[in-house]
């Protein structure tokens, strides 16, 4: 059975699994930034490089240890080689190459974009391609065909910025602490998701694309209003994101045909909200309803190792002058969406 060794470093999670390429999870390890980010209220890209140096080789270690195994017994390297902060991609990329050159092993440069969209596989092995994705992270918020390793279709993006940013900012406006999400989500649960009065930026438009940033600075003025309870911001903020999450995932699958499922992945997909009203979106077309386990959704090496197998299984493998990319489209061939900023 072939072994994949993936190492993940695109932001502020280190991260070392061993991944068989049926699926079985041999070995993960991870080390969170997250106190070394906390007062800053976001990931400061300098620290984390420096942070992802000094983890990243014991965490190889300790993950060869758990599976006792040896870098010999491993057949393939895979490493998240973009997009996200460069500093960390390179440390990752880096460590890959060399592993890979001195082990004589093949190497996998993985979109870490591609890690989330084919990690709800690794969780469900029934789950064929096609299957429509939407891909909501801190950093993105697309909808894509998933037609295969390599292989995808850009059906809608956000034209400013990403469910997770729009998350995370409304945290920091609220005082909730760092990392967000989870914050906001713990707040939302005891407020009223219709007491503030909130946009849903590009609603009903025939192009399922997303927009945030109007949002955001809709939260900001009721922020500095001081008329509403910081739990009845964060459930209309969060009501506004599932309502255009809905609206527009709704649009794609409209101008979808043959899909196997409907599926969610990336870090924003841990929100229990969010995964109940896709699901029952699913099920109002007569999908199946896919998320990985909340583990999964954010950043991880499991589903690097396993994009590496996806992609080794089909041939795709790289050599050892593959970039580290800081952005890196997985349909570069997508037209941009008018009215997209420069972020998008």
């Amino acid at each position: 059975m072939t072994i994949i060794l993936g190492l993940e470093s695109s932001c502020d999670e280190t991260a070392a699994a061993l991944v068989t390429a049926d699926g079985q999870i041999l070995a993960h390890r991870l080390a969170t930034q997250e106190e070394a980010h906390r007062p800053y209220g976001g990931v400061v890209p300098e620290i984390a490089a420096r942070a992802h140096v000094e983890a990243l080789s014991p965490l190889i270690e300790a993950a060869l240890a758990d599976a006792e195994m040896t870098l010999d017994q491993v057949d393939v390297i895979a490493a998240t080689a973009g997009p996200g902060l460069i500093g960390g991609v390179m440390v990752g990329l880096v460590t890959a190459k060399a592993l890979a050159h001195a082990a004589g092993k093949p190497l996998i440069a993985v979109n870490h974009l591609e890690g989330h969209a084919l990690s709800p596989r690794l969780s469900d092995r029934t789950l064929e391609f096609p299957y429509m994705l939407l891909l909501v992270s801190g950093g993105h918020c697309q909808i894509l065909l998933v037609r295969g390793p390599g292989d995808y279709a850009r059906l809608a993006t956000t034209i400013d910025d990403a469910a997770g940013e729009a998350f995370d900012k409304t945290a920091k406006m609220l005082g909730l602490g760092y990392p967000g999400g989870p914050q906001v989500e713990k707040a939302a649960a005891q407020g009223d998701p219709n007491a503030v009065p909130l946009p849903r930026p590009l609603l009903g438009t025939a192009e399922p694309h997303f927009s945030f940033a109007g949002l955001k600075s809709a939260v900001m003025r009721a922020v500095q209003s001081g008329h509403y309870s910081t739990q009845d911001i964060a459930a209309s903020f969060q009501q506004a994101v599932i309502d255009c999450l809905i609206d527009r995932t709704r649009r794609a699958l409209g101008q979808a045909d043959g899909i196997t499922a409907l599926v969610v992945a990336g870090g924003v997909a841990a929100n229990q909200a969010i995964r109940g009203a896709l699901e029952k979106l699913a099920a109002d077309h007569g999908l199946p309803f896919v998320a990985p386990p909340l583990w999964l959704c954010t950043d991880n090496a499991a589903m690097i190792a396993w994009a590496g197998a996806e992609r080794f299984a089909v041939g795709l493998i790289d050599d050892l002058t593959v970039p580290a990319r800081p952005r890196w489209p997985l349909d570069p061939a997508a037209e941009k969406a008018r009215g997209a900023g420069v972020k998008a």
